[in-house]
C-alpha cells in the first residue's frame, strides 16, 4: 500500500476533501497503483522553512513498493506528481521538496 503524507505551511483550508480524493487520484496514477490501495495523509499549518524561505510550501514523502526504487524512478513520479501539485497550490516548483522516496521491498522469501 503506497504511503503518501504532504507537509505544508498552507492553511487546513486549502485541503479539501475534494483535493485529498485528486491528490490520491493523481498520485496513484503516477505510481502505477490503485486508488484504492493508496493511503494519504496531510499536515497543514505548519511552520516551515524551505531553501530560507517561509513562503508557501509542501514536502512531499512517498513510500511504496516496487515503483520508488531507482533515481530514474523517482524523477518520473515526482514530475507527474509535482505537475499536479503546483497547479492545484498555485506554487511554483522551488516551493515544493520531495526528501523522502522510500523503497519498501516484501519479504525476499
Amino acid at each position: 500500500m503506497p504511503f503518501i503524507e504532504l507537509q505544508s505551511n498552507l492553511p487546513a483550508g486549502q485541503f479539501s476533501e475534494a483535493f485529498l480524493k485528486r491528490l490520491c487520484s493523481s498520485t496513484a496514477a503516477a505510481l502505477g497503483k490503485p486508488e484504492d490501495r493508496m493511503n494519504v495523509v496531510v499536515t497543514p499549518g505548519l511552520p516551515m522553512l524551505i531553501a530560507g524561505s517561509t513562503s508557501p510550501c509542501v514536502i512531499l514523502s512517498v513510500s511504496a513498493i516496487g515503483v520508488t526504487d531507482t533515481a530514474e524512478k523517482n524523477k518520473e513520479h515526482s514530475a507527474k506528481i509535482f505537475e499536479f501539485l503546483t497547479k492545484e497550490l498555485d506554487l511554483n516548483q522551488d516551493s515544493l521538496w520531495a526528501p523522502a522516496w522510500t523503497c519498501l521491498r516484501g519479504d525476499p522469501s
